[in-house]
């Protein structure tokens, strides 16, 4: 009989980019608890010694370094420093992100080069760097691109992040067919409606979260441990045949419906 399993990474190097707040920083922490050293990065180095500290606090090794994804330079230098520092990256989470909200006719051209050079540009050109400098070598890699429910669905006043999201669920798997071979899979984790630094303004609007909620086929938004199992099983061996694929926590709000009506 098989044991149960484990997302155990233990022995795994994992690159989180984002790591100085939100879910950057609970991906790190979970995938950290899970055995894996860490390598953290944001654009200003003093936003991570906290985040280094928890980090080692849990007995992993971390090491920091600086990356804006919008630049090309400060991501194959971030590659670099990192080659120079630690022998393999097994594991990838393209997390850095951002957002602007606004009706459709105010979004500026710099709104829209910020939101997709970001979300859609930044991740891919991580992705080909640590693959090229790390996974292709070693012939085995875990790509996890951070996505979110627009990838499948479009909300007002959010043309460029879906735009963005939508793309980066095509570049996915087309990544997953040039490097399956590999060894490297290459996947979408998808939140659906978390609360986080960049939409925590909307929660505080009771009759918001209602309307949210009402939406939801689970009847919550999500909660931060409700990412923690989804990600460890992309990055763990255990989904070493799930590649190209778009993995949705959203409560279900996707399904398009409102929540069902209780039995009578």
């Amino acid at each position: 009989m098989s044991q149960p399993h484990s997302f155990d990474l233990t022995g795994r190097t994992a690159f989180v980019s984002g790591t100085s707040r939100g879910l950057g920083e609970r991906f790190a922490l979970t995938l950290a608890k899970a055995g894996a050293d860490l390598i953290i990065s944001s654009r200003t180095l003093a936003s991570l010694k906290d985040m280094e500290k928890q980090v080692t606090d849990l007995g992993r090794k971390c090491l920091s370094v600086e990356l804006d994804v919008r630049s090309m330079d400060s991501i194959t230098a971030a590659v670099a420093t990192a080659k120079s520092q630690v022998e393999k990256i097994d594991i990838l989470v393209n997390n850095a992100g951002c957002n602007v909200r606004k009706p459709a006719t105010e979004i500026t051209w710099d709104d829209w080069n910020l939101v997709v050079d970001t979300n859609l540009r930044g991740t891919f050109f991580v992705a080909q760097q640590v693959a090229k400098e790390f996974m292709i070598p070693a012939g085995y890699g875990r790509i996890i691109n951070i996505g979110s429910v627009t990838c499948v669905a479009g909300y007002a006043g959010l043309a460029p992040y879906g735009a963005s999201r939508g793309g980066v669920k095509q570049m996915t798997m087309s990544l997953a067919h040039d490097w399956g071979k590999d060894g490297i899979t290459v996947n979408v984790l998808a939140p659906g409606w978390f609360k986080t630094s960049q939409n925590r303004v909307m929660y505080e609007d009771a009759g918001w979260v209602e309307y949210l909620t009402e939406r939801i086929p689970l009847g919550r938004p999500g909660a931060m441990d409700d990412l923690e199992g989804p990600l460890l099983f992309l990055a763990a061996e255990e989904s070493r045949y799930v590649t190209g694929q778009l993995l949705l926590v959203d409560g279900g709000i996707s399904v398009g419906a409102t929540r069902a009506l209780p039995k009578k």
